[in-house]
């Protein structure tokens, strides 16, 4: 039986995600929580969940925090994201911070039972948001060697500034260089690590150590 807890500060919507959950065979919720806070009180008197399905907008302790904070201190626990949040930069927080999947709130139940089996299973669950490339370089062994890139110094400085949270304006203002630029070092990156997104970029620098999380 695969144990989940649910996280997230609304009540109806847990409700229902109990729901489709426990009728999901081989699923069960142990135990729901309003905020990460609350999930860590409750961890300490509720049987260990294999998963969490965690929310991002939360009071008190949110969910950015909250994957920090189960990184650090129960990895053993899976984290998949449940969100309204579709941005960019929540996507790469979330998957710095350790989180197997991510879907948003208004998906179907059927992609919620397919994501919970696939992390239950595999380890981690891709869809149109996170592919499934990036997310298995994200879990691979930490000993296992990258590919044999050669990238120049300002080619590592803006991989670096692709992991903050700033925008590509703000990337060339810190660089000193043009957007134009910045746009110009994207392209040749996405070309050199075969990649299509700023998620991917996040991903290389993530498991090769050019940043540490």
């Amino acid at each position: 039986m695969t144990k989940v807890a649910l996280v997230d500060d609304h009540a109806l919507l847990r409700n229902g995600l109990a729901s489709v959950i426990n009728n999901s065979e081989g699923y069960q919720v142990v135990f729901e929580a309003d905020n990460g806070k609350h999930f860590i009180e409750l961890l300490k008197k509720n049987p260990k969940p294999d998963i969490v399905l965690l929310d991002i907008t939360m009071p008190e302790m949110d969910g950015f925090e909250t994957a920090q904070w189960i990184k650090a201190n129960e990895p053993g626990i899976k984290i998949l994201v449940l969100s309204m949040m579709d941005n960019d930069t929540s996507i790469i927080r979330m998957l710095k911070y350790g989180a197997k999947g991510y879907i948003l709130k208004d998906s179907k139940p059927d992609v919620l039972r397919t994501a919970l089996r696939e992390i239950a299973e595999k380890g981690f669950f891709f869809n149109e948001l996170v592919s499934g490339r990036l997310v298995h370089l994200a879990n691979q062994a930490a000993d296992e060697k990258g590919r044999n890139v050669m990238l120049n110094e300002k080619e590592t400085e803006f991989l670096k500034l692709c992991c903050t949270e700033k925008s590509y304006k703000e990337i060339a203002d810190a660089m000193h260089i043009t957007p134009r630029a910045v746009e110009a070092l994207r392209s040749n990156l996405f070309e050199k690590l075969e990649t299509l997104s700023r998620v991917g970029l996040v991903m290389y620098a993530i498991r090769n150590g050019i940043v540490k999380i």
